[in-house]
């Protein structure tokens, strides 16, 4: 089947490169290193506010709504414009693409660590959004169209380490420098990333480009961004607003009908179209996508839960609450470079679906182990199987993304994927973060017998909310905090039960539906796609 346009990848800046027009070993790795510097300072600031919430709301007097849309319409921008850029980015040259999205990445972080005002910083941070779109999927089309494929897997697994443990090392020292300075440094991470980056970028990143005889999909983008801003817009603001207030349900009507309409213009648009829906009616696509959806789901949702519990009832710091998810990322880091010999060995299609099972007996461990009394360690095991298994499963799924579509068109391959993972991460944090607070308020309802009115009302509005409240429950107060803690985790573990039961479903999606092992990345033209087709499925 035919899923691309004609196209034909013109290769600029040839210095430093082999006969056959592959940079040498050397320069390789300057490429890689480049792209996961890049791709490390968009992924520290996903996350790097969030251990600064009270600062920021102090500095500007902002209310709780404000700060959440500071933290949040980073990753709404970079979601939205991930697919047109990705896109642009193989037309106007992906050398271009990615020193421009530095420059402007830079530029606005530096904005926003020196805003004065809430207004300034929500400009900085959509601009920030803006420059990481431009980066993100370039960082991984960079790799798929620059390594052999002998050596792509490998690449491919360091990205996605850098990807899947990147968010954590950027939490971690971002909780370190708002304990020890000031939340205004949390910005000079990002920015010297980006600088250091562009720098080596300018030297070692050869220049590719895609030339076609269509016009660019620009109607194509404008409903792809309508889509996505409108879903993300329902799962960031549903459990803040409520799932039935009017903006959350305009948001999903129109989000709906703008994926329809993506849906069937691209249909129409076949060759010309920014992404040829009918991909995912294939195995390896299909697979990938549904894998990093959920996987990425889960982990988010696991953050949600994790940092509460931490803080609220073992009453860690936030710089000690994100130490203490380190092991889980240095082991989700290492999987991720071992998952392509895996693959290799076995096939991705076993190595997707041990990933999956080691994730989802994590699930289960910390269902099972979880309780106040046991603390850390009583999480700790479910967090090592977690590790594992994630690390195993997001390399192949990336690969089998990738692998879909031909070379000169792996910016919008890397977009899809990056997409897939802004989705899953949303759609985890609301889904299991309204599990474990309906779990919670229907726990404590219970254990609240005796408790003054006002205490018990606001206890019941979250587990932070009645540590707080203890302070005026007079002699009630020890008994408040203890009930408090406990159906948090009752809450937990319906959260997590739930997340259980979507890890088996996607198990068995896998065993019976997913790649047999990675798709080689074709090399150009729908011929050589369709040839791959045949082999991965």
């Amino acid at each position: 089947m035919s899923t691309n346009q004609p196209a034909q990848a013109i290769a600029a800046d040839p210095g430093g490169a082999t006969d056959a027009g592959v940079p040498d070993a050397r320069r390789r790795r300057t490429i890689l290193v480049t792209v996961c510097v890049a791709l490390m300072a968009v992924i520290a600031s996903v996350s790097g506010l969030n251990v600064a919430q009270p600062d920021l709301a102090v500095a500007f007097g902002a209310s709780q709504r404000t700060i959440l849309w500071i933290i949040n319409i980073y990753t709404l921008t970079l979601a939205a414009l991930l697919l047109p850029l990705g896109a642009l980015g193989d037309r106007w040259g992906r050398k271009p693409m990615l020193l421009t999205g530095l420059t402007v990445f830079g530029l606005a972080g530096v904005a926003a660590g020196l805003a004065p005002s809430a207004d300034v910083m929500l400009a900085a941070r959509l601009f920030s959004g803006v420059g990481a779109a431009m980066i993100m999927p370039i960082t991984l089309a960079v790799i798929t169209s620059t390594f052999p494929k002998e050596e792509r897997g490998r690449a491919i697994g360091v990205w996605t380490a850098v990807a899947g443990g990147g968010g954590v090392l950027g939490m971690f020292l971002s909780a370190a420098l708002v304990d020890v300075a000031n939340w205004r440094l949390l910005f000079v991470l990002p920015v010297a990333l980006a600088a250091v980056a562009l720098g080596m970028a300018l030297r070692s990143v050869p220049d590719s480009r895609e030339t076609s005889g269509h016009a660019f999909d620009t109607v194509g983008a404008l409903t792809s961004v309508v889509a996505v801003v409108g879903l993300i817009f329902v799962l960031q603001e549903g459990p803040e607003r409520g799932w039935s207030a009017p903006a959350t349900l305009l948001g999903l009507v129109v989000g709906a009908l703008a994926a329809v309409g993506f849906v069937v213009r691209e249909l129409r648009g076949r060759e010309a179209a920014l992404l040829d829906v009918r991909l995912f009616g294939e195995r390896s696509p299909a697979g990938g996508s549904i894998t990093l959806l959920v996987v990425f789901g889960v982990q988010a949702g696991i953050f949600v839960v994790l940092f509460p519990f931490f803080q609220a009832v073992l009453g860690w710091s936030g710089l000690r609450s994100t130490l203490a998810l380190m092991p889980m990322a240095v082991l989700m880091m290492a999987a991720s470079g071992l998952a392509p010999r895996s693959a290799a060995r076995i096939g991705a299609r076993l190595t997707m679906a041990t990933g999956i099972l080691l994730a989802g007996a994590g699930l289960a461990l910390m269902a099972t182990l979880v309780s106040v009394d046991g603390g850390y360690l009583s999480v700790l095991p479910g967090m090592l199987a977690m590790g594992l298994g994630m690390g195993l499963a997001m390399t192949p799924s990336t690969e089998a993304i990738t692998g879909a579509l031909p070379r000169e068109r792996q910016g919008v391959a890397s977009a899809l994927n990056d997409v897939t993972r802004e989705f899953g991460t949303a759609l985890g944090v609301a889904l299991l973060g309204a599990l474990l607070s309906a779990g919670y308020r229907h726990a404590i309802d219970s254990r609240l017998d005796g408790v003054p009115q006002g205490p018990a009302d606001t206890a019941r509005e979250g587990v932070a909310n009645a540590l707080e409240a203890a302070r005026g429950a007079g002699s009630h107060a020890s008994a408040l905090i203890r009930a408090s803690q406990e159906s948090f985790v009752d809450g937990w573990q319906q959260a997590m039960w739930a997340g259980v039961a979507v890890m088996a479903a996607l198990f068995l999606y896998i065993l019976t539906r997913g790649p047999l092992r990675p798709a080689p990345v074709p090399e150009g033209g729908a011929d050589a796609r369709e040839a791959a087709d045949a082999v991965a499925s």
